[in-house]
């Protein structure tokens, strides 16, 4: 089941699933510590990144199914 979705919060998932952080990092989204990412949605942080927030999300729930597994 997926656990990360486009609307959540870049600071959320950052601080619920830390071992997401190198997937993020990899993806290109290096303001993981930046003050807006504790406000901005993972899909409005790709749209500021020119990355497509569909494919981010099924490379971070991937990741996780991983660790998880």
């Amino acid at each position: 089941m997926a656990k990360i979705t486009s609307d959540m919060l870049v600071g959320q998932i950052v601080n619920e699933y830390p071992v997401l952080i190198d997937t993020l990092l990899e993806a290109g989204m290096h303001c993981l510590g930046c003050p807006s990412s504790q406000m901005e949605s993972l899909e409005d942080a790709c749209m500021v990144h020119g990355l497509n927030p569909d494919a981010l999300v099924l490379a971070l729930n991937s990741k996780l199914g991983e660790v998880e597994a």
